[in-house]
Formats: C-alpha cells, sequence, structure tokens
C-alpha cells in the first residue's frame, strides 16, 4: 500500500481479487438477495488456513534461500481466495507474489498468478483500527475459485544502481530482504443458497429491481439423536451482532431485509427530512438536491457473518467526498458469485489483516448491483479503511473488477453516479463541487495538509496508485456530471 511507482510494483486497489481463469462471461443482470442465504441462516460460515512460507532452494543462483521464500505444492481444504501476510504493516514487502492452485475435484493446475504486493487500502495512521497491534502487512486477495492445491512462492526485488566508469559502466545489485512472518492465507468464503434460485425483473426500465421466484432448499430437519440438549437455548453472538447491523439502517427497510429497496426522487425527499431533519441547512430544506436512493443489497443479503467484525460501529461527523477505487480482480466473473466475491474480502480484512470489518463502504458489481459494505447503517457517515489518510468525513466506493485497460460497463458508471448522488445528497455534498480534507498522512499528503479535492475522487487522488484503473479514472468527469444531474442540479 505504500508503494509509490505503479511502473515498479503495479500499485493497485487493496481488494485485489483476481477471477478464476475458468469463469464463463456473465450476462449483464441484476443479482437477488434472495439468491444468498441470510448471515443468521444456515450457510457454511467459512473458514481461513493460515500457512506459513519457509526459504525456497531457487534454481537462480543469483538469489539466496532467504531471498525466495514459498510453499511446495500441496494438498489443502477447500478455498476460493488467497493471500500473503506479514507481521509488521508497516514493512513494505519490495518483490513479486505469485500463486497457483489446483481446482477442486481436478488434477488441473493453473499457471502462476500474480498478487499485488502492495495493499493500499487501509485504516489512517494513528487511527484505532491501525494501531490495534492486530494488523498485518499483506498483499491484496486473490480470487482463484473452488481450489484445493496450492503453491506460492515470494522472491525479493533486485534493487540495482548503475555506476559510470572511466571504461563504461556497470549494475550494482543488492536483494532486497523479505518482511518477517510471511504466510498464506486460503479463505473459504462459506456456501451460497442453490444456483436454482431464479430472479426476474421486478419492473420493466429498471435493471436494479429483482425478485426470487423460487426459495432457497430448506435445510434438512436435526436428527434428534444427535442434538445436545443439555444446555438451555441462547441466542448466538453473532445473532445479536446481526441485529445490530440491521437496526444500524432502521427507518430504510425492514428488520432483517436483505435489500434496501430503491425510492423515487419525491420518496427520497420525503425520507431525507424524516433522517435529518434537525442537520439540514436552510438551503437543503429550500431545495434538497439528493438524487433518488437506489436499491441496495445489504449485509445480510451478501451473507455477512457478523460475527466476524468488532461489534460497535465507528462513525464521522459527515460525508464531504467519495473515493472511488476498483478491486483489479478481473472482469469474467458471474454477478450472482460477487457475494462470494466480498465474504472472502471481508473474512481476508478481518481474520488475515486484522481490520475491525470490511474496508469499503459500499460495492459495485458490472451489472450495477449495489452492496453495503462496512456495518454501521448505509445513511450514515461510516468510517471506512478504504484510503490511507482520507478516511475522515468520506466513504469508499470499490468496483469488482479490473478498468486499468478495459473500459467499465455503463451499468457501474450509472450505478455509481445513483449511489454517489443519494448519499452524497444527503450531505448536502455537490458532486461537480470541490471539498476540502485534511489528510492524516499517506505517500501523497503529509499529515496535516487540508487538501482540495473533487467530491467524487479516484483512489489515485489521495495516494499514489493505479487505483481505480485508468479506464474508471477516464469516466470520473462524467459519473460526476450524472450525479449532478441526478440530484437536479
Amino acid at each position: 500500500m505504500r508503494g509509490l511507482l505503479a511502473s515498479s510494483v503495479g500499485v493497485t486497489c487493496a481488494a485485489a481479487l483476481a477471477l478464476s481463469l475458468t469463469s464463463p462471461a456473465v450476462a449483464a443482470r441484476p443479482v437477488s438477495p434472495a439468491a444468498v442465504r441470510p448471515a443468521s441462516g444456515a450457510e457454511a460460515p467459512g473458514s481461513t488456513q493460515s500457512l506459513p512460507l519457509a526459504p525456497l532452494a531457487s534454481r537462480d543462483v543469483t538469489f539466496a534461500p532467504a531471498d525466495e521464500q514459498g510453499l511446495p505444492r500441496r494438498d489443502v481444504r477447500h478455498f476460493s481466495l488467497a493471500g500473503v501476510i506479514w507481521d509488521d504493516p508497516d514493512t513494505e514487502l519490495h518483490g513479486r507474489v505469485q500463486i497457483r492452485t489446483r481446482a477442486a475435484g481436478t488434477d488441473t493446475w493453473s499457471g502462476w498468478q500474480d498478487l499485488e504486493a502492495h495493499n493500499d487500502d487501509t485504516a489512517d495512521p494513528g487511527a484505532a483500527e491501525r494501531i490495534s497491534g492486530r494488523v498485518h502487512g499483506a498483499t491484496a486477495p486473490l480470487w482463484v475459485g473452488d481450489s484445493d492445491g496450492v503453491e506460492v512462492r515470494v522472491r525479493a526485488e533486485d534493487e540495482g544502481r548503475a555506476e559510470d566508469m572511466a571504461r563504461g559502466s556497470r549494475t550494482v545489485t543488492t536483494a532486497a530482504l523479505l518482511p518477517a512472518g510471511l504466510r498464506v492465507e486460503l479463505v473459504d468464503p462459506g456456501e451460497s443458497a442453490p444456483a436454482s434460485t431464479r430472479q426476474e425483473a421486478a419492473a420493466a426500465g429498471d435493471p436494479h429491481r429483482a425478485v426470487a421466484r423460487s426459495a432457497p432448499t430448506p435445510e434438512p430437519a436435526e436428527d434428534p439423536a444427535t442434538m445436545d440438549t443439555s444446555a438451555p437455548t441462547a441466542e448466538p453472538p453473532e445473532d445479536a451482532a446481526a441485529m445490530d447491523a440491521s437496526a444500524a439502517n432502521a427507518g430504510l427497510a425492514a428488520p432483517g431485509a436483505t435489500e434496501i429497496p430503491a425510492l423515487d426522487r419525491q420518496q427520497t425527499e420525503q425520507e431525507l427530512f424524516a433522517l435529518r431533519a434537525g442537520e439540514l441547512t436552510e438551503r437543503q430544506r429550500t431545495k434538497p438536491y439528493i438524487g433518488a436512493r437506489p436499491r441496495i443489497v445489504t449485509r445480510r443479503g451478501w451473507g455477512a457473518d457478523e460475527g466476524l467484525r468488532e461489534r460497535k460501529f465507528v462513525y464521522t461527523k459527515k460525508v464531504k467526498a467519495a473515493f472511488v477505487h476498483h478491486t483489479a480482480s478481473g472482469n469474467g466473473y458471474h454477478c450472482t458469485q460477487v457475494p462470494s466475491l466480498i465474504r472472502g474480502i471481508y473474512r481476508y480484512h478481518v481474520k488475515s489483516m486484522g481490520w475491525r470489518d470490511i474496508g469499503y463502504n459500499f460495492l459495485v458489481d458490472k451489472c450495477g448491483n449495489i452492496y453495503e459494505g462496512r456495518a454501521g447503517g448505509v445513511a450514515k457517515a461510516v468510517l471506512g479503511a478504504h484510503t490511507l489518510g482520507f478516511n475522515t468525513n468520506s466513504m469508499g466506493i470499490a468496483v469488482v473488477g479490473s478498468y486499468g485497460s478495459k473500459k467499465p460497463p455503463a451499468a457501474v458508471t450509472t450505478a455509481v453516479a445513483r449511489l454517489a448522488a443519494w448519499k452524497l445528497g444527503l450531505y448536502g455534498a455537490n458532486p461537480r463541487g470541490k471539498t476540502y480534507l485534511k489528510s492524516g498522512g499517506g505517500n501523497r499528503y503529509p499529515k496535516g495538509k487540508k487538501v482540495r479535492l473533487n467530491v467524487i475522487s479516484g483512489h489515485r487522488d489521495g495516494f499514489a496508485t493505479e487505483c481505480p484503473g485508468r479506464q474508471l479514472y477516464r469516466k470520473l468527469g462524467s459519473t460526476r456530471t450524472t450525479a449532478a444531474r441526478l440530484q437536479g442540479r
């Protein structure tokens, strides 16, 4: 995350999921939250295998074993997402991290795939989340699909310098040291509901609405002979946490809802007065510039295990800006797979990296579906961990995909504009405007500096990174214009 030059380390966004090479293209249609079992249901909760890396005998004589570490090819339990972590979050990994995996139940191994070595989304320096003592340095996670075999290699990067000599020049090469405590994290995000669940558009002309036409298959009844009746029934802690997460969206959706439905412009204005009546300026009361609320899949909708995260919610004062990211995950995924992708990112952020919750406030897939990210309420100013130095008074929107060379679908930019028009409108922010944010420290701006930024900015505007990809970044101008128009400006 602290790498400065994309040319040398290929810096991209933190949640860099890579798509399984065998994933077929997807038809652009919305995914219904009914296609995912709720967090309090009977879905598999997921798991993480943490395996230490060790020095490898390098075939390249210029590398000593200590400069190349890894994990020889081996069988493991099923997993779908992988990343590499190390002890000190402030230590940079200067090198190349690669993984190859075996498709579950086959003898087919993938080619070597790169993991983004610099994880550049995180909590601000000095923030409680950053100094908790649980945080690790980490690569971005990589989505590999259902796998049961793994092989890993991490090679230190050569640091070369040219010295001009009287009779020419020569290069002196020094091998960088790898961080201490390297481990590969293999994440099983848990199970989704049966694939037979079908979704259909609820209303013509609105691709963001969908309803389920068949319910998930019910779980088989438990055999009374195997039940433990020795202790009284009590509410599991994760159920209480799930109720907290749901209650944070009170007024927007019913308790336990898997989605927050879309509203029209008039309904949204009425909701604005109900939610923030005592905080609105006179100008907002007279002319509430706000876009219609879009449909949002809740954490329950994508199957969040609320027992993983910290229970309490942390807020900032307002939302003055939106930072747009991409996950650098590849673009061939099924939109119906996105709940699993998000559950994998969530578990990796919390269990492997040591964060309090998933880092992003919202995620958007290529079909235009919008997902609630960090818990605390989609209409509230929830403190995220998405843009180092600028998490306070902002929100992070992560687009699931890779948009360095590929243009984002219209559904993506439309969804980002709709989300920004609504959420920024709650706090009176103009999507085409500028605002000032105070830097919490980072590789572009020193701590304490007041920085003038676009209200809708790319990650690279606050941190030296390629994120959100060249092609998505180029679309931010039109996204600002569309969001302002949706607000009635």
